[in-house]
């Protein structure tokens, strides 16, 4: 199963410069533990101490961000596209 994950300019010093991974997973939080596999250090970015995404960065499985689906119980498919996007404040 390959899954597409687009990683933010950030967070590509975990991923040596790569905006674009390949992992695995059957959920998300299958692939985070993949994306810790294959760069080191950067769960500890995406998710707090209990595996759950952290509160300023989104997470969306094909254009649908995760909270409005399962979490990080979401399911993913081979082909699937991931996009970590980092929130922006403002006004």
């Amino acid at each position: 199963m390959s899954i597409k994950v687009l990683v933010p300019t950030a967070l590509q010093k975990f991923t040596n410069n790569q905006a674009t991974l390949e992992c695995s997973g059957n959920n998300m939080a299958e692939l985070f533990d993949s994306l810790e596999t294959a760069c080191p250090g950067i769960k500890g970015r995406l998710c707090d101490e209990k595996g759950e995404p952290r509160r300023f960065l989104n997470f969306y499985v094909n254009s649908e961000d995760i909270r409005f689906l399962d979490g990080t119980a979401t399911s993913l498919k081979d082909g699937d596209e991931v996009s970590i996007v980092p929130a922006v404040a403002g006004g």
